[in-house]
């Protein structure tokens, strides 16, 4: 049986793990998620049900009224009786709580992630008429403050693919491993590092996709945008490698269209290659934790110092609005600025 592209296969998982999820809450969020189901993709409604159901639950034990009844059983016009001063609480409290003995924490970015499934909510019964009052409107999103962006120096990148080829710093057991998918892991790093694609788009890429006249891959973007990324010669030469061991390899049924398989012979996962990063990069640097995220914020960095041009980068990362390319490399450009104050002479000494 061939396989479904990988994406839909996600978006399928998605789905049936939303399904398990709406099981649990209120009856009237079905009507909310079927309403958002053409503007939003599986994983963004998958996100906002579980954020929705946390706050579902806090309601559940600490109201008097609505502890007296199951989460399933809350009716609509619980949303009327929500106050901004209860929102504000819920987030209060959300900064540190304990569930099933396990310890929950959530910084400014899970809290305002949180209050955006909520206000999204919100939104869709106050402008269906549903509803006559959206104190989400009324809470301010709490501050965020911009992360340092954590990423290789170029010696450290070097290091790193020279680890990756000669494996000397690993365990025993995890040298026996790297015997056998060397060459792998060397064209997995070299094209993330080398086109600064996700690690979802990566893990998604079937042989069918890569397109060697050219130097090009077609990958689905973020929101399923189909796109072409290319890459250059060194990406290139780590492919051919890979594909020359690859042309051996017997998949899994189901899973031989994948570029990247497992020892198991199935498509790599998402999860597979954050571990394999990880592997890798603590044995270069150990005061910087870096994942596939921090690969493609050192391929963006690197091309927006050589080349200068934010609108190029943002188009290459795939980012929809330059404002957050921008954001992100906002230090290289003071860099840049500061190299120019002794550019521009005034006397000759």
């Amino acid at each position: 049986m061939a396989e479904n592209n990988y994406h839909d296969e996600v978006a399928k998982q998605n789905i049936l793990k939303m399904r398990e999820v709406i099981e649990t809450l209120p009856s009237f969020c079905r009507t909310y998620f079927l309403g958002i189901q053409e503007q939003t993709s599986a994983r963004t409604r998958l996100a906002y049900a579980y954020d929705l159901r946390v706050f579902f639950e806090y309601l559940h034990n600490v109201n008097p009224v609505c502890s007296k009844m199951e989460i399933t059983e809350f009716q609509l016009d619980i949303l009327e009786q929500i106050t901004r001063e209860d929102i504000e609480e819920y987030l209060n409290y959300i900064s540190y709580y304990v569930k099933d003995d396990k310890e929950i924490t959530n910084d400014e970015r899970g809290k305002a992630r949180k209050l955006s499934a909520l206000r999204s909510l919100y939104n869709y019964f106050y402008q269906s008429e549903k509803i006559t009052k959206n104190p989400t409107a009324l809470v301010r999103t709490p501050k965020l403050h911009e992360k340092e962006i954590i990423r290789l120096e170029p010696n450290e990148v070097a290091t790193l693919l020279d680890q990756v080829e000669a494996g000397e710093k690993l365990t025993p057991k995890e040298q026996v491993y790297h015997e056998k998918t060397k060459i792998r892991d060397v064209a997995l790093l070299t094209l993330l590092l080398g086109t600064g694609i996700r690690v979802s788009e990566c893990v998604g890429i079937d042989l069918k996709d890569l397109d060697f006249e050219v130097n090009g891959i077609r990958i689905l973007r973020k929101g399923g945008k189909e796109a072409i990324v290319y890459f250059g010669d060194e990406v290139e030469d780590a492919l051919l490698d890979y594909l020359d061991e690859r042309d051996h390899m017997i998949p899994c049924t189901g899973h031989e269209d994948a570029l990247f398989l497992s020892l198991q012979m199935k498509r790599l996962s998402v999860r597979s290659v954050e571990k394999l990063v990880k592997k890798y990069a603590s044995r270069v640097t150990t005061l910087k934790k870096i994942t596939p995220h921090k690969l493609r914020s050192t391929y963006g960095t690197s091309l927006y110092q050589e080349t200068g041009d934010i609108y190029l980068v943002a188009d290459v990362l795939g980012h929809k609005d330059v404002n957050t390319t921008r954001k992100h490399y906002s230090a290289q450009d003071d860099l840049r600025r500061r190299s120019a104050a002794n550019v521009v002479k005034l006397r000759e000494h």
